[in-house]
């Protein structure tokens, strides 16, 4: 019998090391190759340590919390043994009165379940000690979400118990209510997770680092609106996706930044570094925390293939199945906060970048068109800037470009 050890894969250069969040088989499980063994949280993504061979696990040598380094042994696996049947099915003797020992054939499908969960919807599920068979999916091929798993225990909390009766109170009904105690003021301590933990340290950076500014302007979207209207079925049908506003504001962006490179640029020490390419980040937020996957020469994308490349980004970021790579580099970012319903905010820079866009909701209100009140639906768009590299002129110019391919889509064909 050969011994197999499992071992940290390599973390990338950026990445010193990583949390072990939760290991999904313990000793003496049977395990398969390339079956998740464990999550490893890093500072941007979920990592998953697939099982190198077949076998049981023998031994654990990280336990959850643990702060482990590229390389470093996790576990070690008897490649090729067979698991005893009472690793599959609680035996007689360790069974409480009452209890019946699930079958090999119901652990094994639990196991299977569970394997197509997220990690942070895993994660939830063992909390609460949860079956996945008892939840109903929502997601993508009925995957299950962290809104269905909290759906499933507010359901659950809900439901009366049918075991219990109600009290009989012998006190008159005109008799006064007894005041009750106060609740007790509980709380609670966590420590952060690595990616809030990151989040906060970004942050911090932006402020200390940047002399940073913000420019508001606003968009009429009459002409998007009536566009996508005429052409979001034909679209959809050709595409295969549906024609959302992101497209347009990376589009909008990247002839923007086109005309004012300085916003695409960044600071390293006394130098201007000018990126000659347009790696747009478009901020997703996740249960973890809000992450910036990125548009990769976003300049040469279509709008089909931008709203692709978006929805799965969401998709995947959602379920912590985005890379490190999808995650680094970036010139310019846009994040969208009307989706949660702000009217108006100030977004803060994605260091090392000097610029970022933040849309908002889309709002009917009563403006001066030609002379007349009109009502048209408008957005408040914001342009946090970096002021040590780019003047106020530069950045309401840019801003101005924006506004001017949003209110008229047909200069982002043109590109006039």
């Amino acid at each position: 019998m050969t011994t197999i050890e499992v071992r940290v894969p390599q973390l990338p250069e950026s990445v010193a090391d990583a949390t072990l969040v939760a290991w999904r088989k313990q000793p003496g499980d049977a395990v398969s190759r390339d079956e998740n063994l464990v999550d490893l949280e890093t500072d941007k993504v979920v990592l998953e340590v697939p099982a190198p061979v077949s076998g049981v696990l023998r031994e654990i040598k990280a336990q959850n919390g643990a702060t482990v380094t590229g390389g470093q042994i996790l576990a070690v696996i008897d490649e090729g043994a067979v698991a005893p049947a009472t690793a599959v099915a609680t035996g007689e003797a360790g069974r409480r009165p009452g209890e019946v020992a699930a079958s090999p054939a119901a652990v094994g499908e639990t196991r299977k379940d569970s394997d197509k969960l997220a990690p942070s919807v895993r994660r939830l599920v063992d909390e609460h000690k949860l079956a996945p068979a008892d939840i109903a999916g929502s997601g993508r091929d009925g995957r299950i979400t962290k809104g269905d798993v909290l759906t499933h225990l507010a359901d659950k909390s809900a439901a009366p118990d049918a075991t219990s009766k109600p009290a009989m109170s012998a006190r008159p009904a005109s008799a006064p209510v007894p005041s009750q105690p106060a609740g007790e003021r509980g709380e609670r301590r966590v420590p952060m997770t690595r990616l809030r933990a990151r989040i906060a340290e970004r942050l911090i950076q932006a402020q200390s680092t940047a002399a940073m500014l913000t420019t508001f302007n606003e968009v009429d979207f009459k002409a998007v609106n009536e566009l996508r209207a005429r052409y979001k079925d034909k679209f959809e049908k050709e595409q295969g996706v549906r024609l959302g506003f992101m497209s347009f504001f990376v589009k909008a962006c990247v002839e923007a930044l086109q005309r004012f490179p300085v916003v695409n640029a960044s600071v390293d020490g006394n130098d201007i570094v000018y990126h000659e390419y347009y790696d747009i980040g478009v901020a997703v937020s996740t249960e973890r925390g809000l992450i910036v996957p990125v548009l990769r020469n976003a300049d040469h994308m279509g709008f089909g293939e931008i709203e692709k490349s978006v929805v799965g980004y969401a998709t995947r970021a959602r379920e912590g199945q985005l890379t490190l790579e999808e995650l680094t580099g970036g010139t310019f970012t846009i994040t969208n906060g009307g989706v949660f319903g702000s009217l108006l905010s100030t977004p803060i820079l994605n260091m090392p970048q000097s610029a970022i866009l933040g849309m908002h909701k889309i709002q009917e209100r009563p403006v001066v068109v030609d002379g007349q009140i009109v009502v048209r639906p408008m957005m408040y768009l914001a342009l946090s800037y970096d002021h040590r590299l780019i003047d106020g002129k530069e950045a309401v110019q840019f801003l101005v470009s924006v506004k001017d391919s949003l209110e008229d889509p047909a200069r982002l064909l043109l590109q006039i």
